[in-house]
């Protein structure tokens, strides 16, 4: 390890800034949000220190550097563009034990700046030590897309009672409370938004601290999107990383499975036509049985659970037992599934309206209002339609739809064994006859699947995407 990585105190100490350049602007902002005063030397300033210096942020020496700038600072940064200047700053300031950068020269100075993920009181630094910056702000990118903002409103929460708990527990019982605070309900309410739940969460923890009583788990209903990992969402990510059990269902992807904890325990709860492998009350049961025994249960859905999910059933029971739960939507089908097939569902030549219907209900049967979807100007997204596709396309034109209605099959939707059939309501069903298609399938009837032709893009071969 070639530098030291420590967190510097300045605030409220006087830190000086050579250079007037956009490289020094940068360095004096970083300054300014660590809470320093800080002075730039240079002839000229550039637009953006300008700005800073005429809004009182930086107080400006339109001078070249001299030593007497040195005195009485916490720290150095050479910023100009001159390699012989910069070298001169670090000899003096080192000669006066202040700690010296040198922007793009790393080894010229004493420390190197790091690219900063701010969750603050949270702070992550990341660097190459100096072999990469681009290397080291493409890291950065990477984590702040996974350590969500409420990450510094949660570390707020836990050093306000900081000293309550250490108060309360030793050590090692400390050590376990944060551990489960940090893993479990408090946190994952701080991430919803739920700050003020949170904060009496924790306090009532505290008040618990040390009793033997077991306390219930919670529940997290997430969807998993319509089969991509990609378009997973970054709150289902961490929630699968954190969950003790999960329950899925038949569309969740393998790749997706992939990403659960390694130890938590899997169980496949999936459904389809005439084979439940396990009864939907009995899921809404399981779901309370292990909620009750402390669990964190994640329950997987495809898609959104709010989307003909039936997330609304599974959380009832909860809901009626005091048992903390939290939804994560997911990407549902229909916007996924369109999307991968080059089928916007709603445009303003073609459609003003898109309606969501499935394809089956309890009975088993189609019994949908007909009437309402055959209006004109709309897309009709149907789920689960496979097996009815013909009385689908039947009723339709029975009920006013054109027999020359476009209409899109899509076959496992956004997944590497897409496959997309087109045809009019006349035809698709002939068309795909022949065909082993398999669920999961999403059905569009519309004028905007017109459109594939020339907005299809996913599994596009290279040479035909640029020139179309």
């Amino acid at each position: 390890m070639r530098y030291l990585p420590i967190f510097l105190d300045v605030r409220d100490t006087s830190c000086l800034v050579i250079g007037g350049g956009e490289v020094a602007a940068r360095k004096a902002n970083l300054l300014l949000e660590s809470d320093a005063r800080v002075t730039v030397v240079a002839p000229e300033l550039g637009p953006t220190l300008t700005r800073m210096a005429t809004n009182n942020q930086v107080e400006h020496i339109s001078a070249h550097f001299a030593i007497p700038h040195l005195d009485g600072r916490r720290l150095v940064i050479a910023a100009t563009d001159d390699a012989a200047v910069n070298a001169l700053i670090a000899d003096h300031a080192r000669a006066l034990n202040l700690p010296v950068n040198v922007a793009d020269q790393p080894a010229a100075g004493d420390f190197i700046v790091p690219s900063v993920i701010d969750r603050s009181p949270v702070v992550i630094a990341v660097s190459s030590s100096g072999a990469s910056p681009v290397l080291a702000r493409l890291l950065r990118a990477r984590l702040e897309s996974l350590i969500p903002s409420a990450y510094g409103n949660l570390g707020q929460l836990i050093e306000k009672f900081r000293e309550r708990v250490k108060m309360r527990l030793p050590t090692a019982a400390r050590r376990r409370f944060w551990d489960q605070v940090l893993q479990g309900n408090v946190a994952e309410m701080v991430f919803a938004g739920n700050n003020a739940a949170a904060e009496r969460s924790l306090e009532q923890a505290i008040n618990d601290a040390g009793d033997d009583d077991t306390r219930a788990g919670e529940v997290y209903l997430v969807g998993a999107g319509p089969g991509d990992p990609d378009l997973l969402t970054f709150r289902a990510l961490r929630l699968l990383q954190q969950a003790d059990v999960v329950l899925y269902d038949r569309l969740v992807s393998p790749q997706i499975l992939a990403m659960v904890r390694k130890g938590a325990d899997k169980i496949y709860v999936g459904k389809q036509k005439a084979d439940h492998a396990v009864p939907q009350e009995q899921i809404n049961s399981l779901l309370l049985k292990l909620a009750l025994e402390g669990k964190r249960v994640l329950r997987l859905k495809g898609g959104d659970p709010f989307i003909f999910g039936r997330g609304g059933e599974e959380i009832e029971d909860l809901m009626a037992h005091g048992i903390d739960f939290q939804v994560v939507p997911g990407i549902t089908a229909a916007a996924g599934c369109a999307a991968y097939s080059g089928i916007p569902l709603t445009h303003r030549d073609y459609s003003q309206a898109c309606i969501f219907v499935t394809g089956h209900l309890k009975s088993g049967s189609i019994d949908l209002n007909w009437a309402q979807l055959c209006q004109p100007n709309q897309t009709v997204v149907v789920y689960m339609g496979l097996t009815g596709l013909a009385t689908l396309c039947s009723e339709m034109i029975r009920h006013g739809a054109s027999e020359d209605m476009p209409v899109a099959l899509i076959e496992k939707g956004t997944t590497a064994e897409q496959r997309v059939f087109t045809g009019t309501l006349s035809n698709l069903p002939e068309r795909i006859a022949n065909e082993d298609v398999s669920a999961p399938t999403l059905i569009i009837v519309g004028e905007v699947v017109r459109l594939r032709d020339g907005l299809n893009w996913y599994k596009r071969p290279l040479k035909e995407a640029n020139n179309p």
